[in-house]
């Protein structure tokens, strides 16, 4: 699922069409002389280096936004080394400063286009709402309305741009968009479909434990890589990606799934695990082995294959933290679920269980939101004040741009330190950024 913006879609495609004419058009008609015969045509270099931004956000030590800091007062550090800062953009209230422009890159081979017009379309905010309602309970789906009810109230101000996607059944797509009215419709379609406790549990299992949570998680964590990739194009504008979802856990409830519990336990457990378990577990006594359920070569070989389950959702959320940092996107995510307790009456799951499942869920949005520069919303119920702080963040802000000095496209992944020289002054922003892989040869691609 892709989402498009007239305004900002469009100009990058064009500004992307017009660099692939000026590469395109043919050199002036000129008589070359003949290349030797025995002689070789030399391969030629090229080197492309982009502009990075950094989105920052400086506060003094009351929490208040400090506006007057000039260039002088930043220090940016890549992987360690000084950086020269070639661009600021200051954002007080929403209202834009360029207090210094890059300079222009050097004018393509060929044909010399004139250069482009300014956009009219200058937002300083953008915000892309993401419903993960595949990971949003059913029964929540009230509380989940009133909070985006309250997104629109609260954080949506007048001349914002914002779209909203969801990545389940609700079918939400809105395009990038100032008519706050579209959200509103949008809100009415929300319903969460995340996977019930004992739907988990008495489900089927892979090699690599559930395989319907897996596939949920990729379905998520594919939208949000479609909607990052078009906020790359989006530049000079702090974009921030509201993420609302219970978060996710690649192996929940293992011991109910695998029916490694007590035969007598009160809470739910797969039943047929469980009398697989008791059979094994007698044959083995029989033949003088363990009696202990699920001593069983085949229940240890699935225990072992689901150890590498958190590696496996940590690896695929620094694949979705890293895309974000690469298109310069903040995300804030929002467990709706608040403050949580104890698992639902009719559930029955047993309680330890359950809070390493919530806690490996909240870790989740975590890694998320601070891993991208933002904040994660969990484990309370005032939603408003979280809101007045993604509010006063996208409004108040700092944009620096640098040309990086490590020419090495090997090194993708780089980190960033950025410093200030204003005592008591305290830094949000993020901890790095990756480059895109360099194009695959045509000759490697047959």
């Amino acid at each position: 699922m892709k989402l498009k913006a007239n305004g900002f879609w469009s100009t990058a495609l064009l500004v992307a069409l017009a660099a692939s004419l000026s590469a395109q058009a043919p050199a002036p008609a000129t008589q070359a002389p003949p290349a030797a015969s025995g002689e070789q045509e030399k391969p030629t270099f090229k080197i492309q280096v982009d502009l990075v931004t950094q989105d920052i956000v400086v506060k003094d030590d009351k929490g208040n936004f400090i506006p007057d800091l000039k260039k002088e007062d930043f220090e940016i550090y890549e992987d360690g080394l000084k950086q020269d800062i070639s661009s600021m953009t200051v954002v007080t209230g929403g209202r834009v400063t360029n207090v210094l422009a890059p300079p222009p890159p050097p004018p393509p081979e060929g044909i010399i286009l004139p250069p482009t017009r300014p956009k009219n379309d200058v937002s300083g905010r953008i915000f892309v709402f993401f419903v993960d309602d595949l990971h949003l309970q059913f029964h929540n789906t009230g509380r989940v309305r009133d909070l985006f009810k309250r997104i629109s109230k609260e954080l949506v101000h007048e001349g914002d741009m914002f779209g909203i996607v969801s990545s389940g059944p609700s079918s939400i797509a809105v395009d990038m968009t100032y008519d706050k009215s579209r959200l509103d419709e949008a809100i009415k379609k929300i319903a969460g479909s995340e996977l019930k406790p004992t739907d988990i549990i008495n489900g089927p299992s892979g090699a690599e434990g559930p395989s319907e949570v897996r596939y949920r998680a990729h379905v998520a964590f594919s939208t949000i890589n479609d909607l990052l990739t078009n906020l790359e194009q989006v530049h000079n504008r702090r974009k921030a990606l509201i993420y609302v979802s219970d978060g996710y856990d690649f192996n929940p409830f293992q011991d109910a799934r695998l029916g490694l519990m007590d035969p007598n336990s009160p809470f739910a457990q797969n039943e047929f695990a469980r009398t697989q378990n008791q059979i094994q577990a007698q044959q083995n006594s029989d033949s003088g082995g363990s009696a202990a359920p699920g001593t069983d070569p085949f229940t240890q070989q699935q225990k072992q294959s689901e150890t590498f389950a958190d590696a496996d959702l940590a690896r695929e959320l620094g694949e979705v933290t890293r895309q974000a940092n690469r298109a310069n996107v903040t995300m804030y995510t929002i467990d709706p679920r608040g403050l949580v307790g104890m698992g639902d009456i009719d559930e029955q799951v047993d309680p330890q269980q359950w809070n390493e499942y919530i806690r490996k869920s909240q870790d989740s949005l975590r890694v998320i939101a601070e891993e991208t520069g933002g904040v994660a919303v969990v484990n309370q119920n005032d939603f408003s004040k979280a809101l007045k702080r993604i509010d006063a963040e996208t409004s108040d802000y700092y944009v620096l741009g640098f040309y990086s000095k490590n020419p090495d496209a090997t090194k993708r992944r780089r980190q960033i330190e950025v410093k200030v020289a204003r005592k008591g002054a305290q830094i949000w922003s993020r901890k790095e950024y990756v480059l895109k892989a360099p194009p695959v040869a045509s000759s490697q691609r047959k």
